[in-house]
């Protein structure tokens, strides 16, 4: 390499994968160390943070990985706030599951009825009307788990 010369590697180079039916960059961007000390509370410059997003999609990221429980929710507002509107081509994914009593403390919670308030929370804090790929973030040992009937005789 020349003296002076910057190379870029980009998220593209890893290749693609299908998540259902959308199609990713394999190499995706993990969002959850952008939210404060011990994934709590807002950072000390959100303006990095929305550098650190942009950056990423320039760089060819069509998937990020977030959580409710980062910040908690802070971290899906980073992003609506640093990336909104949205590239057509990014998949966001986020989860629920996981309670925040406070900054480093992760309680699993797995009610329905909890769930489905994360998932209605990360829809308005990410600004969307859908979320492509929702995931459980922890098994809740409290919560009885329903799973293949052929499988649980």
């Amino acid at each position: 390499m020349m003296e002076g010369m910057k190379t870029e590697i980009r998220a593209d180079a890893a290749g693609t994968v299908l998540v259902g039916d959308i199609l990713v960059n394999r190499l995706g961007f993990g969002a959850m160390r952008l939210a404060g000390p011990g994934v709590w509370g807002r950072p000390r410059d959100a303006e990095n943070v929305a550098r650190v997003l942009r950056r990423a999609i320039e760089l060819g990221v069509t998937f990020i990985d977030t959580s409710d429980a980062y910040g908690p929710g802070v971290n899906e507002e980073q992003i609506a706030e640093g990336l909104y509107p949205y590239p057509k081509d990014l998949l966001i994914a986020t989860k629920g599951g996981l309670a925040r009593p406070g900054p480093g403390s992760w309680e699993p919670d797995c009610r329905p009825a909890r769930l489905k308030q994360c998932c209605e929370e990360s829809l308005r804090r990410l600004r969307v009307d859908r979320i492509d790929l929702y995931q459980l973030h922890a098994v809740d040992p409290k919560v009885p788990y329903q799973g293949n009937r052929a499988t649980n005789r």
